[in-house]
């Protein structure tokens, strides 16, 4: 791949759904915050050349977590912090985009993920870049539907049952090209995910398959889930 890889972790948000007094992606996961150990991996992965860390304005919390984890030394000097988040996912990703546009050329790739994503392997991220290596559009990690889909009546009662033939759970990470993904951001910044802004320019993104330890981190039971599966990652 001659294009090179920048990694983007937006991490602005505060995750209340956890009813923890510190942002989720600082939550204690085995030792270190939570975000570390995404980003532990990314940094692993020799074909991302930088890892930039979205952080709100406002945030305390990054530096006296991650320095008192040993985690900046761990993690290296290609992890970079811009305090540019907004107020949604899609505003901070966009931030973050204009924050690295001094050393990106528009076909170079973006790999966007999750702070609360800390169960990603560095094999899959190593699969999912050479899924895409070629591919004009990019693409995102994703899991087909296995369980019944049913679809309530705003009442909790079950209206109907879903055909969930085509249907798929996104992960991340998503890659895409910087120039489409600066513009599609631009265009529709309340996007709930890279992969949705690029469907609006008219492209299709490619689906990879996931993995479904790849968790993303919303409730409590998710926080303990990823703890065990971090424990055997380890042993």
């Amino acid at each position: 791949m001659k294009e090179k890889i920048v990694a983007l972790v937006p991490a602005a948000g505060i995750g209340t759904r956890l009813g923890d007094a510190l942002p989720k992606q600082y939550l204690d996961v085995n030792g270190y915050p939570m975000i570390y150990h995404a980003l532990s991996v990314l940094a692993r992965v020799s074909r991302i050349t930088r890892i930039g860390v979205v952080l709100s304005p406002a945030d305390i919390h990054w530096q006296p977590l991650m320095v008192e984890a040993g985690a900046g030394r761990l993690l290296g000097k290609r992890v970079v912090t811009w305090p540019v988040g907004g107020q949604s996912r899609g505003e901070s990703v966009l931030n973050g985009l204009q924050a690295m546009a001094g050393g990106m050329n528009a076909d170079d790739w973006v790999m966007v993920h999750d702070a609360a994503r800390p169960c990603i392997r560095v094999e899959l991220i190593e699969q999912f870049i050479d899924e895409l290596a070629e591919d004009p559009v990019g693409g995102l990690l994703a899991l087909p539907l296995a369980d019944t889909l049913k679809r309530d009546n705003g009442n909790l009662r079950v209206e109907a049952t879903v055909e969930r033939e085509g249907f798929w759970r996104a992960q991340t990470p998503q890659m895409f090209r910087y120039g489409m993904l600066v513009t599609a951001l631009q265009r529709m910044p309340q996007a709930t995910d890279e992969a949705q802004a690029i469907e609006a320019l008219g492209h299709q993104p490619r689906l990879v398959m996931g993995d479904s330890a790849n968790l993303k981190v919303t409730y409590a039971p998710d926080l303990k889930l990823a703890r065990m599966l971090l424990t055997e990652e380890i042993a």
